[in-house]
């Protein structure tokens, strides 16, 4: 241990504890920029490039940044001293410097880490002028936008990018004054290996990353003459209240489709729904291979930035992922097809919103494959951001809204459906169904808790039948390629795995409100997920009644021709970059 004070507190603390970790052990707040800290995993920018966190060791006059600096015996470490405080100053003034002055424009305006900073510390005006840099702005992909005149080299989205997530789609270019981090080459972002899982827009302290936003296209929708649905996935309604003031995980669905219903939306409908009808088509497929007819491991599918991973690092096992379209995109089809039958509207006269956690399934939408005769299933996605933004824009008062039910007949959903936000509920789910199709029975045990959780990979054992079924769950893109690498060498052997982009799952999406890499955030959003779904009458997809009606009035068998032309998909190998 190493004893040492901080601000006259005396502390001891393990060798190798840096000063900020020690700081915060005793409720000391040190601003911070560059410094990543998500997930109970420490990535640690060694440069400290901002210089932020800047504290006076009394000792010896030095300063020191708090982040990338351990601690040593005997320390004595002011923290509000004024030449701390004055560098700390220094240099968020040095930052403003370069730093275009749209503060009220910005996509990240109240969100943005470093005005919250420069407003602490009391920066009212910037004595620092010269020149200011004018990249261009790179908004031509479908999900992301990279502003480099905002990059305030902080790094965290190439240490998100190339260390948690393994893609290596951005990294630090440039010389001298133009230095920014970008893409080589200085290419757009879909001409690179990006997924577009939006962990670098989830960590990006200023505007310098954003989501495309479709909030335009949508307003633009609810005045045309077209009949619009919209549908909402299960992390959304665990999220949503955190952007008007309620905590993490409050579970918000009734006020949520009120909301939608003010807005304009002729039908809302739930994700859940269709991720119901996704566990029929999946857990039919694991079953079909387990039986021999197709290869093992089964891999889910309902992660696009997955999907993206896949198909350009790992397109040699391109045949082992479900060939089911994931949940939005299932609805989508169903919308266009089904419910416009019912309706007796032609596809082309409905427009499909999708509300998501997620800023790949932007990118998904416009996938060619993911559409019939020139219409694609979903016509705009947005984000959980984007949709509180809209009732916002529309002055609804969210939080004395009352709760209103989602609309029939694709509204109605089971427990199975709900933990899909969350990593590990869509095995879960899969293995709830399977079980039955494999022994006519159904399963008593419905949680299975070691597939919940947020370790990078999970392991699992289940025993159907008879049958040692060998389960793994991977979140987070770097896990999975670890996993996938074991897999490809022979080392692992599955018998289904499930991939999760993001760490935590959807909950933890890329267009979810903001988390700053607070572990308890995403905690709170999973239990509100769970405790969707213990609340269910029906917690196994195979229950739905609406599903069943589905197949009897529409689809016909499970996997069988309709099913299969509208609910299934093929993958394209891509060259890497």
């Amino acid at each position: 241990m190493v004893n040492l004070k901080i601000n006259d507190v005396e502390i001891s603390v393990e060798k190798g504890t840096t000063i900020l970790n020690a700081a915060e052990e005793i409720g000391i707040k040190i601003p911070t920029l560059c410094h990543l800290d998500l997930h109970d995993i420490k990535f640690l920018n060694k440069l400290a490039s901002c210089r932020v966190c800047m504290v006076e060791d009394a000792k010896s006059g030095k300063l020191f940044p708090a982040c990338a600096t351990p601690v040593k015996e005997g320390m004595n470490i002011k923290t509000d001293s004024s030449r701390a405080v004055r560098a700390r100053r220094t240099m968020v003034e040095l930052l403003l410097s370069d730093h275009p002055n749209s503060c009220l424009t910005c996509a990240k305006n109240l969100d943005c880490q470093l005005q919250k900073i420069a407003h602490d510390l009391g920066v009212r005006e910037i004595p620092y002028h010269g020149e200011m840099r004018k990249l261009p702005i790179d908004s031509n992909s479908l999900s992301i936008v990279r502003n480099p005149n905002k990059c305030i080299l902080c790094r965290r989205c190439e240490t998100m990018c190339s260390e948690v997530q393994t893609v290596g789609a951005l990294s630090e270019i440039g010389r001298g004054f133009y230095t920014h981090v970008g893409s080589t080459f200085n290419r757009s972002m879909y001409e690179t290996t990006c997924t577009f899982c939006g962990q670098c827009v989830s960590v990006c302290p200023t505007g310098a990353l954003t989501e495309v936003s479709n909030i335009g296209k949508v307003w633009r929708a609810l005045n045309s003459d077209k009949t619009v649905v919209v549908q909402t996935a299960p992390a959304v309604r665990v999220a949503l209240g955190e952007c008007f003031d309620l905590k993490a995980g409050t579970i918000v669905t009734g006020k949520m489709v009120t909301a939608l219903k003010k807005l304009g939306f002729d039908m809302v409908f739930d994700t859940n729904f269709a991720a119901d009808l996704t566990i029929m088509e999946e857990a039919h497929e694991f079953v079909e291979r387990l039986n021999g007819n197709g290869k093992l491991p089964i891999l889910t599918s309902c992660c696009p930035g997955w999907v993206n991973f896949m198909e350009q690092q790992f397109s040699d096992m391109i045949d082992i992922p479900s060939t089911c379209k994931s949940p939005h995109e299932m609805f989508g089809a169903i919308a266009k097809s089904y419910l416009c039958e019912k309706m007796n509207i032609k596809p082309e006269d409905m427009y499909v919103v999708s509300i998501m956690p997620c800023v790949a399934k932007k990118f998904e939408s416009a996938r060619p494959e993911l559409e019939a005769n020139g219409n694609s299933d979903v016509d705009t996605v947005i984000t959980t951001r984007e949709l509180a933004l809209m009732i916002k824009e529309a002055g609804i008062n969210f939080l004395d809204l009352e709760d209103s039910a989602f609309d029939d007949p694709m509204g109605e959903s089971t427990g199975a459906g709900a933990i899909f936000g969350a990593t590990g509920g869509v095995i879960e789910a899969t293995v709830r169904t399977a079980y039955k199709t494999i022994t006519g029975e159904e399963l008593d045990n419905l949680e299975f808790e070691a597939l919940r959780g947020f370790d990078g990979i999970k392991e699992a054992n289940i025993n159907i039948d008879g049958r040692n079924i060998r389960i793994a769950v991977a979140n987070g893109l770097g896990n999975t390629r670890r996993l996938l690498e074991g897999l490809r060498n022979g080392e692992e052997q599955f018998d289904a795995i499930e991939v999760m982009a993001c760490p935590g799952g959807c909950i933890g999406g890329g267009g979810q409100p903001y988390h700053h890499g607070n572990i308890s955030v995403l905690k709170r959003r999973a239990e509100g997920i769970y405790s969707v779904d213990k609340a269910k009458i029906h917690r196994r997809s195979h229950e739905n009644p609406k599903i069943r009606q589905l197949y009897d009035e529409y689809l016909g068998e499970v996997a069988g021709p309709r099913a299969h032309e509208l609910l299934h998909t093929t993958y394209e190998a891509k060259p890497k970059l």
